[in-house]
C-alpha cells in the first residue's frame, strides 16, 4: 500500500477561461513561499471541496523553485464531482490542498526529435514539455487537435510563444487541409525520435495504433491517459478478496470496485483519480489471477500479476490475496 501524499496549503491567486468548457487555475503557496519542484509531464493531486481527490497535470513551464502552479480543467459532462467542483465551488482567493507533484509521463530530454501530440485537454502536460523542449533548445513540434478551435485551450498563448512556429492546430470544424493526418504526422521511428500523446482514450488508441503500424517501438511512444476502462462482461462478476494481515475475506459485488467493497467495510485505501490512471491505489498481490484495466502499469508489470489497482481492476479468480 502506497504512503499518503504530502499536502501543501496553496491559494487560487487567478481563475481564467481558457476555452469553451476548460478553465485555468494559477496556485500559489498560501505562505507566499516556492513551491516544490516539478518536471515536465507532472501532476499534482489536488484535494477538493467535500474531500475529493483529482490529479491534474502541471502545465507551465518547469522551475526549479517556481512561484505557482498552473492546472487546466475540462469540465466534464460525466463529471464524478471533480472538474465541477474546481469550475462551480473553487474561485479565487479559495485555499486548497495539493500534493507534491510526481511525474508518470517523464521526457526525455536528451532526445533528437520530440514529437507531441494533444488531444484537448490532453494539451496540459504536453505544454510543459514544449516549453521545457524550447528552454533547451531541443528539436520538437506540438501537434493539438480540437473538436473546434473554440474548445482549444491556450491557443493564444501558444501562438505568442517563441516556439508557435513549431505548433500546428488541428481543429474538426475547420477546413480539411489543416486536419491531422496521423500516418504522416507521426512518419518513420528514426533513431532518436521520441512521440508524446496525452487526451481522450480514443485519441491516444488511434495515435498508438498508428505509430505501432509505422514500425515505433512502444518504448519511444509515450502516453497519458484520463481514464481506466470498464472491464470486459465476463470479467464484471463478484469474487472475494483476502487480508493476508488478518485473514479477513470481503466479497466484491459486481457493481462495487475492490476499493468501494473495502471501504464499506472500514478498511480505506489511499486513492486519488479512482480511475487506474495515478498509481496511489497501487496494492501487492499475494495470490490469486487478476484481471487488470488500469493505466498506471506497463504489460510486464501487469503481466507479473504481484499488484493492481484496486480502484479499477478485477479478478480472473474466485478469490485474491492482498498485501494489506
Amino acid at each position: 500500500m502506497t504512503a499518503a501524499v504530502e499536502r501543501i496549503a496553496v491559494r487560487v491567486a487567478r481563475k481564467t477561461i481558457e476555452a469553451e468548457g476548460i478553465a485555468g487555475f494559477r496556485l500559489e503557496a498560501a505562505d507566499g513561499g516556492a513551491l516544490p519542484p516539478f518536471e515536465a509531464g507532472a501532476h499534482i493531486e489536488v484535494l477538493l471541496p467535500g474531500g475529493l481527490v483529482r490529479p491534474y497535470s502541471l502545465c507551465n513551464p518547469p522551475a526549479r523553485a517556481p512561484g505557482h502552479y498552473e492546472i487546466g480543467v475540462l469540465r466534464e459532462a460525466a463529471s464524478r464531482g471533480g472538474s465541477r467542483a474546481l469550475h462551480e465551488a473553487v474561485a479565487e482567493g479559495t485555499l486548497l490542498q495539493v500534493g507534491t507533484p510526481r511525474n508518470l509521463f517523464a521526457l526525455d530530454e536528451g532526445a533528437d526529435h520530440s514529437l507531441l501530440l494533444a488531444g484537448g485537454i490532453g494539451i496540459t502536460p504536453l505544454l510543459a514539455m514544449a516549453h521545457r523542449l524550447a528552454a533547451l533548445g531541443r528539436d520538437f513540434a506540438l501537434h493539438c487537435c480540437n473538436r473546434s478551435a473554440a474548445r482549444a485551450a491556450y491557443r493564444e498563448r501558444l501562438r505568442a510563444a517563441a516556439f508557435a512556429d513549431r505548433v500546428f492546430f488541428h481543429d474538426d470544424d475547420g477546413p480539411p487541409a489543416q486536419r491531422i493526418d496521423l500516418a504522416a504526422t507521426i512518419g518513420e521511428p528514426a533513431p532518436g525520435r521520441q512521440l508524446y500523446v496525452c487526451g481522450p482514450n480514443g485519441f491516444i488508441e488511434a495515435v498508438r495504433a498508428t505509430a505501432r503500424a509505422r514500425g515505433w517501438p512502444e518504448a519511444r511512444v509515450h502516453f497519458e491517459c484520463f481514464a481506466g476502462t470498464l472491464p470486459p462482461v465476463e470479467e464484471a462478476g463478484s469474487f472475494e478478496v483476502q487480508l493476508r494481515s488478518s485473514g479477513r475475506v470481503v466479497r466484491v459485488p459486481a457493481a462495487l470496485s475492490v476499493v468501494d467493497a473495502l471501504a464499506a467495510e472500514g478498511i480505506e485505501i489511499p486513492v486519488s483519480c479512482a480511475q487506474g490512471v495515478c498509481g496511489t491505489c497501487l496494492t501487492r498481490v499475494l495470490e490469486g489471477e487478476v484481471a487488470h484495466h488500469d493505466l498506471f502499469l506497463t504489460p510486464a508489470e501487469q503481466a507479473a500479476n504481484d499488484q493492481f489497482l484496486p480502484c479499477c481492476s478485477r479478478a480472473r479468480s474466485p478469490r485474491l490475496v492482498l498485501d494489506l
